[in-house]
């Protein structure tokens, strides 16, 4: 089966999807994904380390609106941290608190929703935790009637029904985690996953949004200085990678705790980010800055 080889998504994040003549592409994205309608109307706020430090980080904050007009604010992050899910919550919380101007009523409080793609497993157990994508929100339901909580009034109001419930206004978290997805097409999602873990599309892929990527993220549509850029770039990640297997190699040789101060210092002198460092030793971000000393 024909490969058409794209732009890895990371990259296109860091450096294409912030354009707004391809915003299309996102939508297109988050649409299969919450299977509603997603419109962008602007990035709202986005930031990237300095390459040195972390070359895989991203995060972009996109002010939408979905079928019904409402104001949601869509939080897409790509990066590796120890701490991530803690991260997650900062992130939503600021983005929520950010939304609404001092003095403002509660009731503006945007609708906050994230979506990360992960390339690594959050030292999740890989026995019980099998499948690719994850959600989660906050749902109030009732103790003893195990009925969620119904709200009417102000609270409902931009939504096309007669109340709301209490995920129709938390954060809400998605978790795709890429190399746990097996190559199995069911869902136009499936091939937004294929294409996040494999750089490329299959020649029998026929979701529209995928085709649209398919049109924008070639990799021979680059020009030759963007593709040395980006190929130098795949390198990084390779030889990142490397170094973090023989970091986990190092370490179980030399036996746990002291195994994981020696692999944590010799990660350090490669220069390796002091977050990748923590998930792969499991000593705290505080303890790797003091071996420096």
């Amino acid at each position: 089966m024909a490969l058409k080889k794209l732009i890895r998504f990371d990259w296109a994040l860091k450096y294409i999807l912030r354009n707004k003549a391809n915003f299309d592409v996102l939508e297109a994205f988050i649409s299969n994904l919450l299977k509603e309608t997603i419109t962008i109307d602007s990035i709202l706020e986005s930031e990237s380390n300095r390459e040195a430090e972390n070359r895989k980080f991203n995060r972009v904050d996109l002010k939408c609106k979905d079928s019904q007009g409402r104001q949601i604010i869509i939080e897409i992050q790509n990066q590796r941290e120890v701490d991530y899910l803690q991260r997650l919550l900062w992130g939503t919380s600021m983005a929520v608190v950010e939304s609404i101007e001092l003095g403002s009523h509660y009731s503006e409080v945007v609708k906050v929703i994230s979506i990360s793609i992960l390339y690594h497993n959050l030292r999740m157990d890989e026995k019980e935790n099998t499948d690719f994508i994850y959600y989660g929100t906050t749902e109030m339901v009732g103790l003893h009637t195990k009925k969620p909580l119904a709200l009417h009034g102000a609270a409902a109001v931009d939504v096309d029904q007669s109340f709301v419930t209490s995920k129709h206004i938390f954060p809400e978290y998605y978790l795709i985690y890429v190399e746990k997805f097996e190559d199995m097409i069911q869902d136009d999602i499936d091939e937004w996953v294929y294409f996040f873990k494999h750089g490329a599309i299959r020649d029998d892929f026929k979701s529209p949004g995928i085709l649209l990527a398919a049109q924008k993220l070639g990799y021979l549509m680059m020009e030759e200085k963007e593709r040395r850029a980006y190929d130098d770039y795949l390198a990084y990640l390779g030889y990142e990678m490397g170094l973090l297997d023989t970091a986990k190699a190092d370490g179980r040789a030399e036996g746990r705790e002291e195994g994981r101060v020696l692999t944590a210092k010799a990660a350090l002198k490669k220069g390796l980010a002091v977050e990748l460092i923590a998930e792969i030793t499991g000593l705290s971000q505080e303890a790797i800055l003091n071996l420096r000393n």
